[in-house]
């Protein structure tokens, strides 16, 4: 119990509130993969942004919606229906009964309707679609098929938009698939977290790796499009090398990508709550580098190419355009009931009431939000820096000219305040110089996100970031 007290205390913060160069340098030893920082938290999305008045939220939604688009662009549409509680997932939010799927997909599709007769239906075509939840596949095959069909109809779509639709293999099918796919879909993404029985049934998966692997072959036998998995390490009863064996399983599958994500205790979810009762036991926080790492060894091992520091390209079909795009600065269009979206510098969330959004949602003069968060005007230099993280590839040079556009008599370069951070990284075996960028090593890329945290921290210290609004 004492082992699973010490698990919930919220892990270290990224960064101090007012950091120095020196409180972002990592831990020294001869292990990088296990010591260099004590926390893995992700880069809070809201880091700097500051709240839109309340009572100015209805006028700010209009002015969203009443001009057209400058920015790049992808779209979020939430399905919050779930079979069961998966005991590690964070976002359940509604019991799936089928009677409430079709009422559903009809109120998306009136609220993709709304949007589409507001001015911010113009500006630069979407680049991906995610369809996420929650469990779209939950869906009947004809209600995925509306769903997508709404959004190829009403939205404009660059000609190679990745539609992804997200979801679990119990209750999806190939008839599902198949009319997914003939509505539009180009990529599938399903949670497997791992192919062993022994780990995925205490985590309420309800597939049985045979039941996963058959239905992984037919998927990618109808030769319709990108089919991508997520697998979770450091997982109760999990190993290195179930990590890798799972990774090698997604190439003899012939899958054309894959997400490694590390577990993410959550407070509230039925998996921490195990854990806390001594009823489960996750690998050690110590531990993770090493799962990391033969997961990734593995992945390079059959050739597989990484596309960030979490997914690897299987073949040329596997872009993940959303995801990195969301991650790095896109707006994000959001429909249906809970989901997330950025617009033109805001950051909102539609309502999760299915009964006020299906009541509100299909007039374009409502506004489905309470609250609003603005990006600060340093934000064209931090989403290049997010960039480089994300592909483990940094260059400073755009980050350089993002800031000569803000500041143009800047006084101090981007190098040169990053520089002692960085110079620390590369002796403590995180960064290398590869031509004009920093790449990270195989320790970096583990460690990404604690990193980019500590950079951004350290970036909003620059003297002239700090005192933008």
């Amino acid at each position: 119990m004492a082992e699973a007290a010490t698990r919930r205390r919220p892990p270290m913060p990224l960064a101090p509130a007012t950091p120095t160069a020196e409180s972002c340098f990592a831990a020294p030893g001869p292990d990088p993969l296990a010591t260099a920082f004590p926390g893995k938290r992700a880069v809070h999305p809201f880091v700097g942004m500051v709240p839109v008045p309340e009572a100015e939220v209805a006028a700010a939604w209009g002015a969203l919606h009443d001009r057209p688009r400058r920015n790049r662009a992808v779209g979020y549409l939430h399905v919050p229906f779930c079979e069961n509680h998966c005991l590690f997932c964070g976002f359940y939010q509604n019991a799936w009964k089928a009677r409430e799927g079709a009422p559903y997909v009809d109120a998306v599709i009136a609220q993709i309707r709304a949007f589409a007769s507001t001015p911010a239906r113009e500006g630069p075509p979407l680049q991906a679609i995610y369809l996420g939840g929650g469990t779209p596949t939950a869906l009947s095959a004809r209600d995925l098929s509306r769903l997508i069909g709404a959004l190829r109809e009403h939205l404009p779509l660059t000609p190679d938009c990745e539609i992804t639709l997200e979801g679990r293999i119990h209750s999806f099918g190939l008839e599902k698939a198949r009319a997914a796919f003939d509505a539009g879909a180009t990529r599938i993404s399903l949670g497997v977290q791992s192919f062993s029985d022994a780990i995925r049934k205490p985590l309420g998966r309800k597939a049985t790796r045979a039941e996963v692997v058959r239905f992984l072959r037919d998927l990618v036998a109808l030769d319709r499009g990108a089919i991508v998995i997520d697998l979770i390490y450091g997982l109760p009863g999990q190993t290195p090398q179930d990590v890798a064996d799972d990774v090698r399983l997604c190439a003899a599958l012939g899958l054309d990508g894959l997400d490694l994500y590390s577990l993410n205790l959550i407070p509230g979810t039925p998996l921490l709550t195990a854990i806390d009762k001594g009823k489960m036991l996750p690998a050690p926080p110590p531990t993770l580098g090493s799962f990391f790492a033969a997961g990734e060894e593995a992945a390079e091992a059959e050739g597989w190419r990484p596309i960030s520091t979490t997914h690897w390209q299987g073949s040329l079909r596997e872009r993940n355009v959303y995801n990195v795009a969301v991650k790095t600065g896109a707006d994000c269009l959001p429909f249906g009931a809970g989901a997330g979206g950025f617009l033109n510098g805001v950051n909102y969330r539609l309502t999760g009431n299915l009964a006020d959004f299906a009541a509100r949602g299909g007039d374009p003069r409502e506004c489905l939000t309470g609250g609003m968060m603005r990006q600060p005007a340093s934000a064209p230099v931090t989403q290049w820096i997010k960039l480089g993280m994300e592909r483990g590839l940094l260059d400073l040079a755009p980050a350089e000219a993002a800031l000569t556009a803000l500041v143009p008599g800047a006084g101090l370069s981007i190098a040169d305040h990053l520089g002692p951070v960085l110079a620390q990284w590369t002796a403590a075996g995180l960064i290398e110089p590869f031509h004009r960028f920093h790449r990270l090593t195989r320790a970096g890329r583990f460690w990404q996100v604690a990193m980019t945290g500590r950079l951004l921290g350290w970036l909003g210290q620059h003297p002239d970031l700090k005192e933008m609004p």
